[in-house]
């Protein structure tokens, strides 16, 4: 007997950057074809050394995350949400809960914001390491001198 058809299943992970709005997008453009739904995740956490924070209250962070998530969902899908994508806000480390999220995904994808050329940033580099499904890095649109290219402005093999 074989197993059922799983629904597939994209998780991205969402900070706000522009990498993270770029790797929405994409997660968007492979959804239709691939019949998938779209799980945009927004990891969050009380900072390291906020001990205050436990006895005032976190609801604060919670809400940032939030606010973030909202913004960059509507950056990268306009005023109406795609019925495939779903918000899911997760409190813990991103790397630690992009990587549990894996588990039942078909592909996690997430920006990269490493410094420098060759280096990732340390939540896609420790999710390309120990994912349990393909992982895709998504780079930030390209900047200029003038402000952001367009998507048709592309550099050539010298640099220009």
């Amino acid at each position: 007997m074989d197993a059922p058809e799983r629904h597939p299943r994209i998780v991205v992970g969402v900070d706000g950057s522009d990498a993270s709005i770029a790797a929405l997008r994409t997660a968007g453009s492979l959804a239709g074809p691939l019949g998938a739904t779209v799980e945009a995740w927004a990891c969050w956490d009380v900072p390291p050394g906020y001990g205050l924070y436990l006895v005032v209250g976190i609801e604060g962070f919670e809400y940032a995350a939030k606010q973030s998530l909202e913004q960059a969902l509507a950056d990268a899908f306009g005023p109406e949400l795609p019925a495939f994508v779903q918000p899911r806000l997760v409190r813990g480390k991103a790397s630690e809960q992009l990587i549990e999220g894996s588990r039942n995904a078909s592909l996690l994808i997430v920006g990269r914001r490493g410094h420098g050329s060759l280096v990732l940033g340390s939540v896609s580099s420790a999710c390309v390491s120990h994912a349990h499904c393909p992982v895709l890095v998504v780079h930030a649109p390209e900047e200029s001198t003038h402000g952001k290219r367009g998507s048709h402005a592309r550099k050539s093999d010298d640099g220009q």
